[in-house]
């Protein structure tokens, strides 16, 4: 069976160490059939504090993935197609899910650690950032074909590559070295890197504004958020944020709003992108992850890594915290499709296999 490497076993150890002083224990909700403790009325695990319910939500489909019963990382919906890319990072594959049929499409070998995942449809690529098994040694970019899912580069990065985005006016993509507290820059007609920029900490996500067109990305060991010029390549505006070791980040150019999931303190920010204040601080499940932005229903989905999901009203520059509940172990990666509003959330390990489920949150 894969495993992650050596390096990234050392990552996880570090953030065990850097977060010690977050109590709680985990519950084998594996064992528990999904549907029935969706429908219990107000469960309480010690996977995190407070009362923890399921209210809002409900299951569309549950989609078997091949492979282990290991870690999954980022994903990626091509909208088009409905194709959606998940980062299978203990197997060490890309998982292609065709969302329409709600079947697997496609697995694609040869992605050992692989963490980041973006399709881009209007250049035919899909791109995953790949981390190196030494912790000292750069990682890689993988360029791949969405029609034939045929490698077509490998582009070293920094040390551990994670999160990327895209700025469609340059035709540039930004990748966090996580590790390595730089952004590499990549030329996506060439692939090859043009620039590397030194941000001076340890790089959480990446989010493009394709509004404004401004690149985006937090810096967790210094607890900031730095802005850079896709032309230029030079950080021209650094956010200092109320919170320790932000890591997730979604940009909502039509608002100018950011929002952050904090590791450290197990909080949501909500940032205005023009003044710098910070107009909301929340909590969320502990060690918050990843963040799914559903703008044209006014929803911020939270997940973490202690299972939980919080979900939350955006209401003009601010939050309002709507429900939360723990929707599997490690169950930190999720994405909602915008024209369907359909929430797809990646478990390593449900009754000893991994599936995608398929989700609905209802409107409140």
């Amino acid at each position: 069976m894969d495993q992650p490497d050596e390096g990234f076993r050392e990552g996880e150890e570090e953030v065990k160490k850097r977060f010690s002083g977050v109590r709680g224990g985990r519950v084998a909700l594996s064992l528990i059939p999904f549907g029935l403790w969706l429908s219990l009325a107000v469960p309480t695990w010690a996977t995190d504090s407070g009362t923890i319910s399921g209210e809002g939500w409900s299951e569309i489909a549950r989609v078997p993935l091949p492979g282990a019963p290991t870690r999954f990382d980022y994903q990626s919906l091509d909208p088009g197609t409905g194709r959606l890319y998940l980062a299978h990072l203990g197997d060490g594959k890309l998982v292609v899910v065709d969302t329409r049929a709600q079947k697997v499409a496609a697995t694609v070998s040869g992605f050992p650690n692989v963490h980041g995942v973006l399709a881009v449809p209007e250049i035919g690529t899909v791109y995953a950032t790949v981390s190196s098994k030494s912790r000292r040694s750069p990682g890689s970019l993988v360029v791949v074909d969405t029609k034939d899912l045929r490698v077509l580069a490998r582009i070293p990065t920094g040390i551990h590559p994670d999160g990327l985005d895209y700025d469609t006016k340059t035709g540039r993509l930004f990748v966090s070295n996580e590790w390595g507290r730089s952004l590499s820059v990549i030329d996506t007609l060439h692939n090859h890197v043009i620039k590397t920029i030194p941000l001076g900490g340890e790089v959480g996500n990446t989010r493009a504004d394709q509004k404004i067109h401004r690149v985006f990305a937090t810096v967790q060991t210094r607890n900031l958020m730095v802005r850079i010029d896709p032309f230029s390549l030079h950080v021209d505006r650094t956010y200092r944020l109320s919170c320790r070791h932000p890591h997730g980040l979604a940009i909502d150019g039509e608002t100018q709003m950011a929002y952050v999931a904090c590791e450290g303190d197990s909080r949501v920010l909500a940032v205005d992108l023009g003044t710098g204040k910070v107009s909301a601080n929340l909590p969320t499940g502990r060690r918050p992850d990843v963040l799914a932005l559903d703008a044209s229903r006014h929803r911020l989905f939270v997940a973490s890594e202690s299972g939980v999901v919080t979900v939350y009203r955006v209401n003009g520059n601010t939050l309002e915290l709507l429900s939360r509940a723990n929707l599997g172990v490690r169950a930190h990666s999720i994405l909602v499709d915008p024209a369907t509003h359909r929430v797809y959330l990646p478990l390593e390990n449900a009754e000893g296999h991994p599936v995608l489920e398929i989700l609905k949150y209802h409107q409140r």
